[in-house]
């Protein structure tokens, strides 16, 4: 039985928007920090997993993440929430990544389900086989493609902030979608899906 101070989704006013729930986190009110970890703390440690490839450290750093901004309380920016905390988290998978690895490249792995929807016209194919031909075609293509990809169609960043997440300008993003849809597009042809993207 949760207790009675326990948080769960049901509990979000999603129509309170990141900056409102920041600026009450900032007067005092914990449980408005609280409200912004349920909003994004699923979709940030599935981020991280891109780096990662493992979901317990990606966990582990999306708390981490959480703790540093809470900490700190950094000054944000109207509207620039969700994009200051997801470089927040990029920015520590980063350095994870380096010191366990060495490497810092973003691959998907078994992170595609959600991106499937984003991309597939309906094939008249199930949910499964749809999922397995978008992951194949993901891997065939570049990293920094895929994240791009993966921060504005499956966590809905908008290029601006996706820009800032990933330390480009919003020309370059513009131009890795666009990269990166090109080169989905022949790769699903190639698995016989000729209408990828709505």
């Amino acid at each position: 039985m949760a207790s009675e101070n326990s948080l769960s989704i049901d509990d979000i006013n999603i129509n309170d928007s990141d900056d409102q729930l920041y600026h009450q986190f900032l007067r005092g009110d914990v449980s408005s920090y609280d409200q912004l970890m349920i909003r994004y703390g699923d979709s940030v440690t599935f981020y991280i997993n891109g780096y990662t490839n493992n979901l317990r450290d990606g966990e582990d750093l999306m708390i981490e993440a959480f703790a540093r901004i809470m900490i700190k309380k950094p000054f944000v920016q109207k509207g620039a929430f969700k994009a200051y905390l997801y470089k927040t988290a990029r920015n520590l998978a980063l350095r994870f990544c380096e010191k366990r690895k060495g490497v810092t490249v973003f691959g998907l792995d078994e992170l595609n389900r959600e991106l499937s929807d984003s991309i597939l016209s309906d094939q008249g194919t199930g949910d499964g086989e749809k999922e397995a031909i978008l992951h194949m075609c993901l891997e065939r293509i570049d990293p920094e493609l895929k994240e791009a990809l993966w921060l504005v169609y499956c966590d809905e960043l908008t290029y601006a902030q996706a820009a800032e997440v990933m330390h480009v300008s919003v020309k370059r993003i513009d131009h890795l979608l666009s990269r990166g849809k090109e080169h989905m597009r022949r790769e699903l042809r190639k698995e016989g899906i000729s209408n990828a993207y709505k």
